[in-house]
């Protein structure tokens, strides 16, 4: 789901994150909302650092300082990804 919840009100995105939470498969969710995030997720397939991906089984919140921890604060900062060309 991109944006499971964007322009809807409070209720609304209650009855998403309740359909969320009991749904018994899995989902991709892309969000900004950091509070719905922790919400709902219980895994975080990120891709940081240098274009690696890496998984991590907790909320958003704990993944953040799971990563500060591996990468240091200027790791763990937000960067642009590098394309790597196709030869």
């Amino acid at each position: 789901l991109e944006g499971p919840a964007n322009g809807v009100d409070v209720e609304a995105l209650r009855a998403v994150e309740a359909a969320l939470l009991e749904f018994a498969g899995s989902v991709m969710v892309i969000r900004h909302d950091r509070w719905f995030l922790d919400r709902i997720c219980t895994h975080i397939l990120a891709y940081e650092g240098d274009s690696q991906w890496y998984f991590y089984d907790g909320n958003f919140t704990e993944y953040e300082a799971d990563k500060k921890k591996r990468l240091g604060e200027e790791g763990a900062r937000p960067k642009r990804a590098r394309f790597k060309s196709l030869k």
